[in-house]
């Protein structure tokens, strides 16, 4: 009975908020048609420059040129579409960013180019149409980003569990105006799942009381290699493109005709040189993010904020987590919050939290956000899977820009879509907003500074572009890869969706491995894909630090910071090549990406879970059992084992590894950092590996295997062997 009425009613508000919405849809077809007019235009756009200028070339146009159009502020995905979007009209484009693009925000995100399936949810209960308008803008722009970087995004399977069978009429027809908003764009049909064929998909999931699944389509990329071909893009339509160009302040000018102050430039500082210069331009927007407001206050130290920072933590966990093309979506945690867990780059990533933050360059995961991101991929997973604290590779905090509109009545109210406003003396800010919808964010700004500052352009020229990298790729590009130059399967693929068409220009510098195979390609680490020659071409896309290398250029940082730590000596050697680093630089280039492992991407928070106040909670039992192994390296019962102690055990066994990989090993457990591992410290460790709490420990493993390999080599006692002679 209850059932019925379940579905009773959520049938008719679904009948009619489906009616609603296939009004609202049709409303939208003159847009589309207009959008497929503009993306022919596009096709049209061809590029300035073959070459991408270097650095020192993009820095050498800001001092040179006397006036730029527009100066952007900023470069993460809204600045760099901006630029994009100015530069591809014709107008002289500049964009600065302090750090380095995708630093922020734009790198920290949940990887999801979507619409918004919980704003849908919230605009058809409401009635809102601001909020049915942001849903349907998002998806065609989702539409529009997975045609302009197919090589680095693609739609993207994400199975929603149902626990309650009244929840199964409900979503699905959720999930069925998710399609049909998205219309001709959407990407794949919606679909109802068996309790049977849900496990069949997603074998870890909790099999108690499952009634079935549904599963819809959104997109998933890679979102700093995202945001950098957007700026590389903009580079090539001949925008003045510079990271670590520091804005100091805004400069401004008295108008003749009016007698008040406008904005008429910037006061820059290249960040790595220390050199100041003025960047003169008729508009100045301002596109960055959680730092809206301090730019505004360059402009006017009396305006009131209108970003109201959200810290988002989101943690990887290995490929095992989760099937290789099935994400998952927790629509209602225990604090009302939504958590996505989705299958990326080869691991698992789980988030995210929404918790108010301070604004900061630096964000920091806590143990309080991972603990809880942890214990929501519990509910969902079966009880044979055991969801440990150990099992996090990396994790890291995103600051999310939420605003208030300053044009609204209600001041207070937070905006779920993006805001554009112009001050008094002309600055144009770009707030609010999400990933997906960059370029209309963009579009928007543009013409808003267009008609502000009577710039000379027509409409906007990116729909339909290509991104770098977008040209001349397909699906099958890396098979090229491995016949033409010998690169492994798993490299070829990894460059491909990487770089697209670019791939060969990385494939042509990398190195000849002295092996049968693969031919060329040596990699950074031996459990991913990436290669030395990466590096090198990094360098070329404005790579100036080891930072920028480990978590924008690649993304190890973001995957794994114990492999992104290994692999840090040589990208630093490697570096220091192509940019003349001196041997001191090179020492503070290593201590800083380390410094921003430990803290911003969750390396303190890993290793915290074993510090020398560890409690040890072991069974009588295994501490002997552990004691013994402890001895076989510690023959001399010093009380402590040095890298001397395992070489001598290693070799032993005819194992050698390299005396520098040892120390790091060790250092790993040597929580006094005295050089040697004493016997506290072991128990301490073998205690938090059983409670889940660290997981894949070399030494471990090391000692475990050396014991077992040991015990094999044992002689056969005489009595045991028939007698002997």
């Amino acid at each position: 009975m209850a059932f019925r009425k379940a579905v009773k009613g959520t049938a008719l508000i679904g009948g009619g908020a489906i009616a609603t919405v296939f009004g609202l849809s049709q409303f939208s077809q003159y847009r589309n048609k207009h959008g497929a007019l503009v993306q022919v235009q596009a096709a049209e756009v061809v590029p300035v420059k073959n070459h991408l200028p270097t650095r020192e070339q993009q820095i050498l146009a800001l001092q040179t040129n006397s006036e730029f159009d527009v100066i952007v502020i900023g470069g993460g995905a809204t600045g760099c579409g901006c630029a994009l979007d100015a530069a591809t009209r014709g107008l002289k484009t500049a964009l600065l960013e302090r750090y380095d693009f995708s630093s922020g925000t734009s790198s920290r995100s949940t990887k999801l180019i979507h619409g918004g399936v919980r704003y849908l949810q919230k605009a058809i209960m409401k009635l809102d149409f601001e909020q049915y308008r942001m849903v349907k803008e998002a998806l065609e722009e989702r539409a529009h980003l997975l045609q302009s970087a197919p090589h680095l995004s693609a739609p993207l399977p994400i199975m929603l569990p149902i626990y309650k069978w009244w929840q199964l009429p409900y979503y699905w027809i959720g999930i069925k105006l998710y399609d049909l908003v998205a219309g001709s764009q959407c990407l794949k049909s919606s679909y109802v799942l068996t309790k049977s064929r849900a496990l069949e998909l997603f074998p870890m999931l909790r099999k108690d009381k499952l009634v079935g699944a549904i599963v819809y389509y959104d997109g998933q990329h890679n979102d700093a290699r995202m945001n950098l071909a957007i700026a590389l893009t903009a580079a090539r339509y001949g925008a003045a493109t510079a990271n670590y160009a520091e804005v100091r302040h805004l400069l401004k000018t008295t108008d003749p005709a009016s007698g008040k102050p406008r904005v008429c430039g910037v006061r820059c500082r290249d960040v790595l040189t220390g050199k100041e210069f003025d960047v003169r331009g008729k508009c100045v927007i301002n596109a960055t993010g959680p730092f809206t407001d301090s730019v505004r206050k360059m402009d006017d130290e009396d305006v009131p904020n209108i970003c109201q920072p959200s810290a988002g933590v989101h943690i990887v966990m290995p490929g095992y987590y989760s099937p290789d093309n099935m994400g998952l979506l927790d629509p209602a945690t225990s604090d009302g919050r939504v958590i996505f867990f989705l299958p990326w780059e080869k691991m698992t990533i789980a988030g995210t939290t929404d918790s108010p933050t301070d604004v900061t360059s630096h964000p920091i995961p806590t143990e309080e956000d991972i603990n809880f991101i942890l214990s929501e991929v519990r509910n969902y997973l079966g009880a044979d899977v055991e969801v440990r604290r150990g099992d996090v590779l990396a994790a890291w905090s995103g600051i999310r820009p939420l605003v208030t509109d300053p044009n609204s009545k209600d001041t207070q109210s937070i905006s779920r879509n993006h805001v554009v406003t112009i001050s008094d003396s002309g600055l144009v800010t770009i707030a609010g907003g999400k990933w997906t919808t960059y370029r209309a964010m963009a579009r928007d700004t543009i013409d808003a500074a267009i008609q502000e500052h009577n710039l000379k352009a027509g409409s906007s020229r990116t729909m339909g572009l290509q991104l770098e990298g977008a040209q001349d790729w397909s699906p099958t590009l890396y098979i090229r890869l491995v016949q033409d130059y010998g690169l492994e399967s798993e490299v070829a693929q990894h460059l491909a969706s990487t770089y697209g068409d670019k791939a060969f220009e990385v494939a042509k510098i990398a190195q000849v491995t002295g092996k049968r195979w693969p031919i060329v390609g040596k990699r950074l680490v031996s459990e991913f894909p990436y290669i030395e020659a990466e590096v090198v071409y990094g360098v070329k896309e404005y790579a100036r630090t080891a930072v920028d290398m480990i978590s924008r250029r690649t993304r190890l940082a973001f995957l794994n910071v114990q492999a992104a730590e290994e692999a840090l000596p040589r990208i630093v050697d490697i570096m220091a090549k192509e940019l003349n680093w001196s041997e001191q630089k090179k020492k503070e280039e290593l201590e800083t990406a380390k410094k921003f492992l430990y803290y911003e991407m969750g390396y303190k928070v890993k290793t915290d879970q074993l510090t020398d106040r560890s409690e040890i909670s072991l069974v009588p039992s295994d501490i002997e059992r552990y004691k013994k192994r402890f001895h076989m390296f510690d023959k001399d019962k010093k009380g402590f084992i040095t890298i001397l102690d395992v070489q001598r055990v290693l070799e032993s066994i005819s194992v050698q590894i390299a005396e520098n990989t040892l120390h790091e090993i060790l250092n790993e457990v040597d929580l006094n950092k005295n050089g040697q591992v004493e016997l506290n410290e072991f128990l301490q460790l073998m205690s938090a590996i059983q409670k889940g709490h660290v997981s894949g420990s070399r030494l471990a493993v090391l000692m475990k295997s050396a014991e077992e390999n040991l015990r094999r080599r044992a002689a056969i006692p005489v009595d045991r062997s028939g007698g002997g002679v």
